[in-house]
């Protein structure tokens, strides 16, 4: 028998792990009923988590990721720490494998009543809140992008009393130019999902209305949002609701030093990061938000400048509610082994990307929107480059995975 203690010192490195064992961390709100995940040992290989089973009242979620040892590793420190920081005595175990016989069974001890912590309206349990404001420390470039962004939202306050009618225009066209051209299109489905294929000058544009956008350059932009992916909602994650609300919507984003140790490698941009254009913004993207802002003011002066303000912050919020809502509220579909929902009202808002379940199940889909019914103006789009010849080698869901996948 190996065990795994979570919630104390005793956490194991996983290559100690024997050949064959299970071993089983928590994953869930550290009292029965909570979920948990089975992971299996392979001697110097990676861990995949394993099969759905329920008994005992413990849901073992099935999972289709692979995590490297570290980042299993690192989950089973995070889960430790949360259940010590609510002084609950969190123990799970593996249990003998039966030669022959593949028999498991999760025991979980949980003493101390508390009160759940958990999102409104919701299943998903915080499990470990950081400071965000008080008894923290700031760095240079978190107490900038809070200034900016007190700024920006500072403006939207402004807006009714800068309103015209040309300015509604401009607010309209840009949302819909950085939100869907930019960000979904963009800098989501065609560049960190490789998606589909366009011609490159056409990728450019996209992408340019992505840095529009004002959400960093593309290389930034994509490697972070591939890190997600490939840890979603353990420790590694920069966003995962885990860690609250508040941090998978926008907190993270005010943490540098935080979220720097979880995606500052940049190491997942191999196929980006030697294209001399995408480079070029990088190291000239400052000079961008300043220069669409000028352009704003010289079309229509202040009020332009105002609504401009407000379409960049209204994408923001959009951008980061696929972020937090559609891993906080909605339905899941597919065996994906993390939060991720399909959320309506963000897959209105998003422009079809809240179809999030959808998204995590099948990441190189270009159609997010999989029934008629699920509203996705992105996918049209690229349905109508495709007939047209501009968007080729367009990846949809295999049958065969779906079936695997569902529910």
């Amino acid at each position: 028998m190996a065990a795994i203690a979570v919630g104390s010192s005793r956490i194991q490195p996983v290559s100690s792990l024997p050949v064959g064992s299970r071993g089983c961390f928590l994953n869930g709100s550290c009292r029965p009923g909570c979920s948990a995940t089975v992971s299996r040992s392979n001697y110097g290989h990676d861990f995949k988590l394993l099969q759905k089973v329920s008994g005992a009242g413990i849901q073992i979620q099935q999972a289709r990721h692979v995590f490297s040892g570290a980042a299993l590793r690192s989950s089973l420190a995070y889960y430790g720490r949360a259940c010590n920081n609510r002084k609950q005595n969190c123990v799970a175990r593996t249990v003998e494998e039966t030669p022959g016989v593949e028999t498991e069974h999760l025991r979980e001890v949980c003493t101390d009543e508390y009160k759940d912590q958990t999102i409104w309206m919701s299943d998903v349990v915080v499990r470990q809140k950081r400071p965000y404001f008080l008894n923290r420390q700031w760095t240079t470039k978190d107490l900038l992008y809070v200034s900016f962004m007190v700024a920006i939202h500072g403006m939207c306050l402004v807006a009714p009393f800068a309103f015209s009618w040309g300015a509604l225009g401009v607010f309209a066209v840009m949302y819909i130019v950085t939100g869907m051209l930019g960000i979904t299109l963009s800098f989501h489905r065609n560049l960190s999902h490789r998606s589909f294929k366009l011609p490159k000058w056409l990728e450019y544009t996209f992408a340019y209305c992505g840095v529009l956008a004002l959400q960093g350059d593309p290389l930034e932009w994509v490697s972070s949002h591939r890190y997600h992916h490939q840890h979603c909602d353990t420790l590694m994650d920069p966003h995962t609701p885990y860690e609250g609300f508040w941090h998978s919507h926008m907190g993270w984003l005010l943490d540098d030093k935080s979220t720097m140790e979880r995606v500052g490698a940049r190491s997942n941009i191999g196929d980006l990061d030697k294209d001399h254009f995408y480079k070029f913004i990088q190291r000239t993207y400052i000079f961008h938000p300043i220069l669409s802002a000028v352009a704003l003011y010289a079309l229509g002066g202040f009020p332009y400048l105002v609504w401009g303000a407000v379409r960049a912050v209204l994408v923001y919020h959009i951008t980061w509610f696929v972020n937090s809502a559609s891993h906080v509220w909605g339905t899941q579909r597919w065996k994906t082994g993390d939060l991720s929902r399909n959320n309506w009202w963000v897959a209105l808002l998003a422009f079809g990307e809240g179809w999030h379940n959808n998204h995590h199940a099948f990441e190189y889909s270009a159609r997010h929107g999989l029934e008629w019914w699920e509203f996705d103006p992105t996918w049209y789009l690229v349905r109508f480059l495709q007939a047209f010849g501009l968007a080729t080698k367009v990846k949809l869901p295999h049958k065969e995975h779906m079936a695997r996948l569902a529910v």
